[in-house]
C-alpha cells in the first residue's frame, strides 16, 4: 500500500505548479476587472479577453497530457510548437459566415488564439506528439510527468 496523497487533497503537491503562464493569466484577469469596473459589466472584448481554448493538463503514467478544446477548428487551423521548453498552441477560429449576416446575439469569440505553457525542465522536445479528434486536441509529452522538484538542503548558519 502506497501513501500517495489524494489528487484533490490540499496536501497533494502539484509538481507542475508554474506550468501555466501565470503572469499572462494574472494580467488578463486584472485587465478585465479594471475594464469592467470602469466600463460596466459588458466590457468590450480585446486581445486579453479573446478566445483562449480551455485545457486539462494531467499525468498519465510517466507522460504529461495536455487536452485542449478546439470546437469547430480544423487541423489545418491550429499549430503546436515547442521552443526552449515552451509549448505553444496557436491558431485561428473563423465564424464561417459571410458579411451579409445580421447578428442578434454573438457570444462566441472568433479570430486568432494563442496559449503558451512552460514545460517541466528536462523534457525531450523530440518526444512530443499531438492529435486531434472531435474538436479535442491532445498533446502527449513523453516522460514529462517524471519531472520532480529537487529539494535543496539548507545549511545551518554557525553564528546562531
Amino acid at each position: 500500500m502506497t501513501d500517495k496523497p489524494k489528487p484533490h487533497s490540499k496536501s497533494a503537491r502539484n509538481p507542475f505548479r508554474g506550468f501555466m503562464d501565470v503572469m499572462s493569466e494574472m494580467n488578463r484577469v486584472q485587465s478585465n476587472w479594471m475594464r469592467a469596473s470602469s466600463e460596466g459589466a459588458q466590457a468590450p472584448r480585446s486581445h486579453d479577453s479573446a478566445y483562449v481554448p480551455p485545457a486539462d493538463i494531467f499525468a498519465k503514467g510517466d507522460d504529461l497530457i495536455v487536452r485542449c478544446e478546439l470546437p469547430g477548428i480544423r487541423r489545418d487551423q491550429v499549430s503546436v510548437t515547442v521552443s526552449n521548453g515552451v509549448l505553444t498552441i496557436s491558431g485561428y477560429r473563423d465564424s464561417q459566415l459571410d458579411n451579409n449576416v445580421v447578428y442578434y446575439t454573438r457570444e462566441r469569440v472568433y479570430g486568432a488564439f494563442r496559449r503558451s505553457m512552460l514545460l517541466p525542465e528536462g523534457v525531450d522536445q523530440d518526444h512530443i506528439s499531438a492529435s486531434v479528434r472531435n474538436g479535442l486536441l491532445e498533446i502527449t509529452v513523453a516522460n514529462g510527468a517524471k519531472a520532480k522538484p529537487r529539494n535543496i538542503d539548507i545549511a545551518e548558519d554557525e553564528d546562531e
